[in-house]
C-alpha cells in the first residue's frame, strides 16, 4: 500500500485539541450534540473527502451507472463511521432519536437506499457491555480489505475516522424537591428508577444479575460501596449519587473503548470517542450531561472530562433562564477547564488486515 503521510491526520487532531470543552453542566440536546461533539468531529475530517455513502465505493467493474458514484479515490479522503451505545430503557426513545438525527447522521455510514448504517447497541445501563469487543467489531465493520487498500492507495494523505458515542442516562423529578434517580414517564404516572439498572446495583446488588456484576465492576468496588454508604450531595443537600454512578459507568466505558483501540487501529485510523449522561425529565426535552471526549490516533490516546473517582465528585445547581440545573464538578475543577491527558503506547501500529473473527 502507498506508504501513509501523517501530515494532514496529525493536522486534524492537533486543531481538534484546540477547541474547548465544557463538562459537567446540564445542557439542552442540541446544544452539546452541535458545539461539543459535531464541531469537534468535523474538525477532524475537514478539507478532505469525506466517504460515508455505500455508493461512493462502488468502481468501474460495477455493472450498472452505479460505478458513476464513486469517488475519487486519488484525492484526499477520510471514510467516517459511527458506533453509538445506550440505555434500552424507552424512556430514551427521544432522546436517541435526537442523537441520530444531530450526530450520528452527519457521521454514520450511508446504505445504498439512504438509510443510516450506525453501529447500535443497548446495553443495559448504558456505557457498554465490553469495550474491546465494542472497538473490534466497529472497526472490523468499517472497511473491508481490498476497499481499504483503494482508499489507502489512492492517496497517501487519506485516513479513516472511527467514532464513538457512549450514553448512559439519569432520571430527574422535579417535583416538590428535585431528585435524581427517579422520574415520571409522564405527569400522571408514579416515579420509577431511572437508570434502573444502575439504581438497581447500588441499592439491591444481585451476584446472580449479570447486568449487576458489570455495572459494578464498571464502577469499581470501592466506588461501588462509597456511592453505596455513603452518597454524593450537593451544598444544599441534592442527592445527585445516581448522576455520579451514571457518569463513572459511561466514563470507564469510554476509558475501555479507547485502550482496546489501540489494539485494533491500523496507523492511518483516528478514533474520536465521547461520553455523555442523558437527563431523563418529565415532559421535556431530554438534557445531555457532556462527560468525556478522547482520540486515538499513532498509539497515543488523549483524553479530556471528569473521571471516575466517586470521592472527588462534587456538584452545585446554576439557574439558567428559570431553569435549575445540576452541574457536576470533578476534584474542584471549573467545567471550562479540565485539563487533557495523555498517554503514549510503544505498539508497533501497521496496515494489517482487520477481520471481526480474528
Amino acid at each position: 500500500m502507498t506508504r501513509f503521510d501523517s501530515t494532514l491526520a496529525r493536522q486534524h487532531v492537533a486543531r481538534f485539541w484546540e477547541l474547548r470543552s465544557e463538562f459537567g453542566s446540564e445542557r439542552g440536546a442540541n446544544h452539546v450534540y452541535l458545539n461539543e461533539i459535531v464541531s469537534d468531529r468535523y474538525q477532524l475530517i475537514n478539507g478532505l473527502q469525506v466517504l460515508r455513502d455505500e455508493l461512493q465505493f462502488a468502481d468501474r467493474e460495477t455493472q450498472s451507472d452505479m460505478f458513476a458514484c464513486g469517488a475519487d479515490f486519488g484525492a484526499p479522503s477520510v471514510v467516517t463511521t459511527v458506533a453509538h451505545t445506550t440505555c434500552g430503557d424507552r424512556i430514551n426513545e427521544d432522546a436517541s432519536r435526537v442523537y441520530v438525527s444531530t450526530v450520528a447522521s452527519r457521521f454514520s455510514t450511508m446504505s445504498e437506499v439512504g438509510s443510516l448504517k450506525t453501529e447500535s447497541f443497548a446495553p443495559t445501563g448504558g456505557g457498554t457491555d465490553d469495550g474491546s469487543t465494542l472497538a473490534h467489531v466497529t472497526v472490523a465493520h468499517q472497511l473491508d480489505d481490498p476497499l481499504r487498500k483503494r482508499i489507502y492507495d489512492g492517496n497517501a494523505l487519506s485516513y479513516a475516522l472511527v467514532a464513538f458515542d457512549l450514553s448512559t442516562h439519569v432520571g430527574r423529578a422535579d417535583d416538590d424537591t428535585l431528585a435524581f434517580g427517579l422520574t415520571r414517564e409522564a405527569p400522571w404516572r408514579e416515579p420509577r428508577a431511572a437508570c434502573g439498572a444502575v439504581m438497581g446495583t447500588l441499592a439491591a446488588f444481585n451476584p446472580e444479575n449479570g447486568v449487576h456484576k458489570r455495572i459494578r465492576t464498571d464502577l469499581g468496588e470501592a466506588n461501588f460501596q462509597f456511592l453505596r454508604e455513603q452518597r454524593v450531595r450537593t451544598a444544599d443537600g441534592i442527592d445527585i449519587t445516581a448522576a455520579v454512578a451514571s457518569a463513572i459507568v459511561c466514563i470507564q466505558g469510554v476509558e475501555n473503548t479507547a485502550r482496546a483501540c489501540i489494539d485494533e487501529l491500523d496507523e492511518r485510523t483516528v478514533a474520536h470517542l465521547t461520553g455523555t449522561i442523558v437527563v431523563n425529565r418529565t415532559s421535556q426535552y431530554d438534557p445531555i450531561i457532556y462527560l468525556a471526549r478522547a482520540t486515538v490516533f499513532g498509539g497515543t490516546i488523549r483524553y479530556q472530562g471528569l473521571g471516575t473517582d466517586a470521592r472527588k465528585y462534587s456538584g452545585r445547581l446554576v439557574t439558567h433562564g428559570g431553569d435549575r440545573r445540576i452541574e457536576l464538578q470533578y476534584d474542584g475543577i471549573p467545567t471550562d477547564s479540565v485539563p487533557a491527558t495523555e498517554q503514549r503506547f510503544n505498539l508497533p501500529l501497521s496496515i494489517r488486515p482487520v477481520s471481526l473473527y480474528d
